[in-house]
């Protein structure tokens, strides 16, 4: 039988492996001078865009990390430690995490692994600089459609010329110019 720690150990490692592996996007948050409803409305929030906040102990986080072969996540680990998981728009998480440094000093991102690529801080920053995937699918279509408006606006030139080139044969022979 094991021991009530060991359990609870193995349940953290767990809960942070499948965090990690499960989810298109992990981010690696430390912060300090946070009351629980303060982190209350940061779960909440985080929430609202499809991510989930999980604080968890130091060692074990850093040692589960190293055992999934992200280093770097694990070398930011310090104070108190939470994650942030989510499969929504990963843009969208970046933004949420960039205003949650803003508000809090006492907050400190150490990158995250979005899609298998590991980002550090200035990665994510640039990934919350992005326009979101709303804002990217609108400016696609647009691209897409812009021929086949084009072509149309063409054609209705070429009618309007021809129109136009009728109505002054038609004034030249005497008649009234309506076609």
């Amino acid at each position: 039988m094991e021991k009530i720690g060991k359990l609870f150990r193995k349940s953290i490692a767990n809960q942070i492996k499948d965090g990690v592996q499960k989810n298109k996007a992990s981010f690696v948050v430390s912060f300090s001078g946070i009351s629980a409803p303060q982190m209350n409305s940061i779960r909440k929030d985080f929430k609202k865009i499809g991510a989930q906040v999980s604080v968890t102990r130091n060692r074990i986080a850093a040692l589960t990390l190293k055992e999934l072969h992200q280093e770097q996540m694990a070398e930011g680990i310090a104070r108190q430690t939470a994650f942030v998981w989510s499969n929504a728009d990963s843009v969208e998480v970046s933004k949420a995490l960039m205003k949650l440094l803003k508000a809090y000093e006492n907050v400190k991102l150490h990158g995250g692994l979005v899609d298998g690529a590991q980002l550090g801080f200035d990665e994510v920053k640039r990934l919350s600089d992005l326009p979101s995937r709303e804002v990217l699918l609108s400016t696609l279509l647009q691209v897409m459609l812009s021929p086949v408006t084009q072509l149309a606006s063409d054609m209705n030139a070429k009618t309007r010329d021809l129109l136009s080139i009728l109505k002054q044969l038609s004034e030249k022979k005497g008649g009234n110019g309506n076609v």
